[in-house]
């Protein structure tokens, strides 16, 4: 896969080396080209020099072919604009920005732009937004041989209930993170694009669970 990053700071970074290292290609952008060397002499990634929501920049960065982009620059209203502009210009539905202001995060996140407040980042929690990633284990119970996971769903599943999840699977889904703010569902709760899924489930059925959520029910069935 193909991923864009806006930034090099010491996030856009680690992210860039990050996918790097997973065998993804990746191009990152920043006004700075002094910027570039935070990057290890092993990245073998594209480094362009430019704005992050400039239509050139972001075409010789290959957005076309972007799989995800990510913008963490150091301000907010950049990387908001450049969500915006590869999301709605160049039709990248994967998109993830950082942004300082927690109360203008949960604004953006209701309009389906995906945020991370400075206060809760770390790089795994963009790389969960950008690519696939296993099920994170968020609370153990040792002795009920149970835990709460963090799933990632895939798209087959926007616009189904949480009862059809868990008549899938032998799972139980405890909460739902939406537009920043924790949800309790009900069984007809319908899940919503950018809505982040914990579920209750023992370590012997969560990769099942994993392949379905990602895959979609239809998995399950066949």
């Amino acid at each position: 896969m193909h991923y864009v990053i806006m930034g090099c700071g010491r996030v856009g970074a680690s992210l860039a080396t990050e996918l790097s290292n997973r065998g993804h290609s990746v191009s990152i952008i920043d006004q700075d080209s002094d910027a570039f060397l935070r990057l290890p002499d092993s990245f073998e990634g594209q480094r362009v020099t430019g704005v992050g929501f400039d239509r050139e920049a972001l075409e010789e960065a290959g957005i076309a072919e972007a799989a995800g982009f990510a913008a963490v620059s150091s301000g907010d209203n950049s990387n908001i604009i450049a969500a915006r502009v590869v999301r709605e210009t160049f039709g990248v539905s994967n998109v993830v920005a950082r942004i300082y202001d927690p109360e203008r995060a949960a604004i953006y996140e209701r309009f389906g732009v995906p945020t991370v407040p400075t206060v809760s980042w770390t790089t795994d929690q963009v790389m969960r937004r950008l690519i696939p990633l296993p099920a994170q284990v968020e609370l153990r119970n040792s002795t009920a041989d149970l835990s709460i996971y963090h799933v990632q769903i895939g798209e087959p599943w926007l616009g189904r209930s949480v009862a059809e999840v868990e008549d899938a699977l032998p799972v139980r889904v405890a909460f739902l993170v939406r537009g920043g703010e924790g949800v309790i569902p009900r069984y007809d709760t319908v899940l919503q694009l950018g809505d982040e899924m914990r579920i209750v489930a023992s370590p012997s059925t969560i990769r099942r669970a994993e392949t379905v959520l990602a895959t979609g029910p239809k998995e399950d069935t066949e």
